[in-house]
């Protein structure tokens, strides 16, 4: 299907604990005062490259170069600039146009080693960070990237950017330069992540930009010092980008067996459906399938019988994330974690997931299953987990700290259990079914609306969304629930979430397993009014909060692993989401002619493996 797209991918940062030796050992020491400016920077311990490294582990230094691949992308776009909150942004000009000073590395916990920054310095406390820029980085016009074009980049993303870079910066106390080719940031406080999350942001030419309002959407093609450039555009249709053969990074050990397609090339269509025709038709050269059941019985079709098609599966150790139903609590129907219970009851995830996906994959059984940092679910919290969660056990929903579960459900189209359970939480809400349909003690009728793209997300068609819905919307009905369903194109999906116009909506969140500053932006509480956050289910927490201070300040792997998973218990009974399952390998299916390095990263198919490290050759 798609490259995996998040919001801000310097906003997903984690890296993967490769095996219990490096949770124990490196994860264990705290995030090192570089006793002078170094190549590189890691959350916990030293980076696992040295100086003067060959090249990237998972990187094939001897790939080929040139040629193309051909992805496709729902819906449409009418911007260029990903960096605002405005319009439509195009997929892939953040990611193939423009660099940040670091570049992070996907094979290891988070890691940044330089990019247009040759060095980087912080101190004991992390009070401040330093970044020295490569005296030959250039953006694609030639120009040298300056110090001045980072602290306006900076400045501008802070305070006029997308709402994604504003928690931030608001922790920057000052940025300014130090010498011709470095400049300093100092932060108002301790955040051991700050450091790393600054060599992370998107540097923009100062010029391009003067004189205008940032803060638009617009089509003006981005200057920037990435390996490759726009090349064509139909605005709403296609897209694509040429590498440049003038690139200035392209020697350096960090870009060897990196952006080795010449052409890659995005194109749109009205839904997954028509992608998945384009592709079985060969005009789409990538396709990631999400279905477990489509992957074992569909793939069939000629391309794939003639050879010319081939089935890959990349494993990853990834958390699950989150995925499924969202409920926005600013509707006071779902302000009630009784309600929100009784909607959960309600989803007969055994019976909707064997029908729909044959039952292959497990059940996402919180927001960080899959990794040692969930929580162990129908378990109570113990030793420092629960320390961290006693101040605010009086405010916390039941089985947050005592320990929570999702329910079975049943193979049966009915859960006949589930939904007497689902019943009895909803009269103890104050709701009662009168006359077949369910109202409260003044007869008002429980309404709300399902909000679906009808282009589908990132990890489900719409198709896909649609039918779960529609299994969901009759098992309501037996509650005398009738919700109405309403299917948007991708422009007004988008306006509708950024402002949290929806009653119940479908909601993905990637987790990593280095979580930090970006959790306030998915769960705090600045979210709950603020537009462009990922806080869709408008969550207020106190103790989520706490919680994400803590991480951010944990000196050791044990601290910072305890507050995790506190957090988790927080989320995952804090009954926001209908989860759905997920997958712990990745399906892709691509041209027989495109290639990636035997040895995959840790992070597994993750943003900056695909294309990045993708080449293409004849079989």
């Amino acid at each position: 299907m798609r490259i995996f797209k998040f919001p801000d991918i310097s906003a997903i940062h984690g890296g993967f604990l490769a095996a219990a030796v490096v949770w124990g050992t490196v994860a264990a020491m705290p995030l090192a005062s570089l006793a002078e400016p170094a190549h590189g920077i890691a959350m916990y311990g030293e980076p696992a490259l040295p100086a003067g490294f060959a090249h990237l582990p998972y990187a094939n230094p001897d790939a080929p170069k040139g040629g193309a691949i051909r992805l496709a992308e729902p819906g449409g776009f009418d911007s260029l600039k990903p960096w605002v909150l405005k319009g439509n942004a195009a997929w892939g000009v953040g990611v193939h146009v423009a660099e940040s000073l670091m570049y992070r590395s996907i094979d290891e916990p988070f890691t940044l080693y330089g990019l247009l920054a040759e060095a980087v310095d912080t101190d004991p406390d992390h009070m401040w960070v330093e970044f020295t820029l490569r005296p030959q980085a250039r953006f694609s016009d030639g120009s040298p990237v300056t110090v001045e074009d980072v602290i306006w980049s900076y400045e501008t993303l802070g305070t006029v950017g997308h709402p994604r870079y504003l928690a931030t910066w608001a922790k920057i106390d000052r940025i300014e330069q130090t010498g011709e080719r470095s400049l300093r940031l100092t932060f108002t406080e301790p955040d051991r992540e700050l450091p790393l999350l600054m060599g992370m942001r998107p540097i923009l030419k100062k010029a391009q930009w003067e004189g205008k309002d940032f803060a638009e959407s617009g089509l003006e093609v981005p200057i920037g010092s990435g390996a490759y450039v726009v090349d064509r555009v139909d605005p709403g249709r296609s897209i694509s980008f040429r590498r440049n053969p003038d690139y200035w990074g392209k020697d350096l050990p960090l870009n060897r067996g990196l952006h080795n397609l010449d052409v890659i090339r995005y194109d749109y269509f009205a839904d997954a459906n028509a992608m998945f025709e384009a592709f079985k038709a060969g005009e789409v050269t990538f396709w990631r399938e999400l279905s477990a059941q489509k992957w074992a019985t569909e793939y069939n079709f000629p391309l794939l019988t003639q050879g010319r098609v081939v089935q890959s599966e990349i494993p990853h150790q990834r958390p699950s994330g989150i995925m499924g139903l969202v409920m926005n609590t600013r509707n006071p129907i779902f302000a009630d974690w009784r309600v929100r219970q009784a909607m959960i009851e309600a989803f007969n995830f055994r019976f909707i997931d064997g029908v729909l996906n044959g039952g292959r994959d497990p059940r996402i059984s919180s927001y960080f299953a899959n990794s040692p940092l969930a929580m162990t679910p129908d378990q109570a919290a113990q030793g420092r987990e629960a320390e961290l969660l006693a101040p605010f056990a009086a405010d916390l929903p039941p089985g947050t700290i005592e320990g929570y579960a999702l329910p079975q459900g049943t193979d049966r189209v009915l859960d006949r259990t589930g939904l007497r359970r689902a019943l009895a939480l909803l009269e103890q809400a104050g709701w009662t079914v009168q006359d077949g349909v369910l109202k409260d003690t003044q007869g008002q009728p429980f309404r709300f609306e399902i909000l679906l793209n009808q282009a589908g997300t990132a990890m489900r068609t719409a198709s896909e969304t649609k039918q779960i819905v529609d299994i969901y919307v009759q098992a309501l009905a037996n509650l005398g629930i009738t919700p109405r369903v309403t299917l948007l194109d991708s422009a007004q999906y988008i306006e509708r979430t950024n402002n949290y116009q929806f009653d119940m909506t479908w909601y993905e969140r990637a987790l990593s397993l280095s979580p930090g500053n970006e959790q306030m932006l998915y769960w705090g509480h600045e979210g709950v009014t603020r537009p462009g956050s990922r806080n869709w289910m408008g969550m207020n927490s106190p103790a989520a909060e706490a919680m994400i201070a803590t991480m951010l300040n944990a000196a050791t792997s044990e601290d910072y692993s305890a507050a995790v998973r506190a957090l988790d218990r927080v989320l995952t009974a804090g009954r926001y989401v209908i989860p759905v399952s997920y997958s712990a390998i990745s399906r892709l299916a691509h041209s027989a002619d495109l290639h990636y390095p035997e040895r995959t990263p840790l992070y597994g198919d993750w943003p900056g493996f695909l294309p990045e490290v993708w080449w293409q050759a004849a079989q």
